[in-house]
């Protein structure tokens, strides 16, 4: 065999054999499901602030810790604070509303259908502009951002600055800074 055909061959083999040698990533843990419209998964809400819907859609129990899903509304021009997911990449989809991001340096203003992918490691944050609102986000790998959630609902009032903090870090999370303000 000439040297370019050996080449060729072997190249043309290399993306089979590294297929062939990855691990499968478990990605399913449960049987199929339906979410209906204004429910959560296991029919137990919760509440960001203990006033907006913040709802777990896709478990990490279903995906093996693959990744979470949530879906929020909001009734106030309000996020969180400055946060970093050590862990953790975050995509936001805005299904009603229109929302302001900040992520490291950059700025972005979302409106329904727009997607937003948030790496870990990066400083970010978002503020709803409109009165109402709805993102439908992810989490990946899922971590114990559902246990965040569920400690937080548990408060039954938006946390201190003090709460805020001890619970974040005990879920892989750094708050840095304060809320986005209008």
């Amino acid at each position: 065999m000439k040297r370019k055909e050996f080449l060729s061959a072997t190249l043309a083999a290399v993306p089979a054999f590294a297929f062939s040698q990855a691990k499968p990533s478990p990605i399913s843990g449960s049987d199929p499901f339906v979410v209906r419209a204004g429910e959560s998964r296991f029919h137990q809400p919760m509440k960001y602030q203990g006033i907006h819907p913040n709802d777990i859609i896709i478990s990490r129990s279903d995906t093996v810790n693959g990744f979470s899903m949530f879906s929020y509304t909001g009734f106030a021009k309000i996020g969180p604070p400055m946060h970093i997911h050590l862990e953790q990449d975050e995509i936001f989809y805005v299904v009603e509303g229109r929302y302001r991001f900040v992520v490291g340096t950059e700025k972005w203003e979302l409106q329904v259908g727009d997607t937003i992918f948030l790496p870990r490691k990066i400083p970010h944050t978002w503020i709803q502009l409109t009165e109402k609102g709805k993102l439908i986000y992810a989490v990946t790998p899922a971590g114990s951002l559902e246990d965040f959630f569920k400690e937080m609902n548990a408060l039954g009032k938006p946390p201190t600055a003090e709460e805020a903090e001890a619970i974040h870090r005990k879920h892989g999370m750094t708050v840095i800074g304060p809320p986005l303000s209008l």
